[in-house]
């Protein structure tokens, strides 16, 4: 049990003057106060040094800390995971991965926002794959391109792995104000002109939907 400085000093002062709970009573050798005093530090420093650290939110290096950089994700560890992480996985390879990390984490925000949000699926897989399989009804390109999708490039998938994993640990949210459409700058969906576009990254434009 950790003690506060003001009932260790509390201790301190009652031991000091001679004063236990039964004051009538003659303490052993062993129970005096210098030997009581240095028993209850001793304790105090155990206590303290067995503590345990802050739990970390989500990856070995915390979700909170994250850095939208190539060095930092290079030092992540290689992951895999189930279905929901190979589903987010796939969208930011095939959907993102000539973007920067910053931008890659910014359509895994648009994803994950979907997913929370009532008017779409409620997990990952559903919402990458949703209008799949009606003609230009897909919501990812990727999923109804007719492009083969094996992944033939080890490293970027490796990096979209990291940040899916990442993500999936509750990493936050905070590069595109909750948005849940995204396109590149090269195109003007009709639907553009009435969302209200919350941040550019890279060759990317994001919105929200109105409520």
């Amino acid at each position: 049990m950790r003690l506060c400085k003001s009932t260790l000093g509390g201790l301190i002062l009652l031991l000091a003057t001679g004063v236990t709970s039964h004051a009538d009573v003659t303490t052993s050798q062993s129970n005096a106060p210098v030997s009581r005093i240095s028993g209850l530090l001793s304790l105090e420093h155990s206590a303290l040094a067995n503590v345990p650290k802050a739990t970390r939110k989500s990856t070995e290096k915390g979700s909170s800390q994250v850095s939208y950089d190539r060095v930092w994700l290079a030092d992540q560890p290689a992951v895999s995971g189930g279905q929901e992480w190979a589903c987010l996985a796939k969208a930011l390879y095939f959907e993102a991965r000539g973007e920067t990390v910053k931008g890659q984490f910014a359509v895994a925000e648009v994803i994950l926002n979907r997913v929370d949000s009532g008017a779409y699926p409620n997990s990952v897989c559903a919402v990458v794959n949703q209008g799949s399989g009606r003609r230009n009804a897909c919501q990812f390109s990727f999923t109804c391109d007719g492009k083969d999708d094996r992944i033939r490039e080890a490293d970027a998938y490796d990096a979209a792995g990291k940040i899916a994993q990442v993500m999936l640990s509750g990493a936050p949210r905070k590069l595109t104000q909750g948005a849940t459409h995204f396109h590149t700058t090269q195109v003007r969906p009709r639907w553009a002109h009435r969302f209200p576009r919350t941040a550019q990254i890279g060759a990317h434009l994001f919105y929200r939907q109105p409520l």
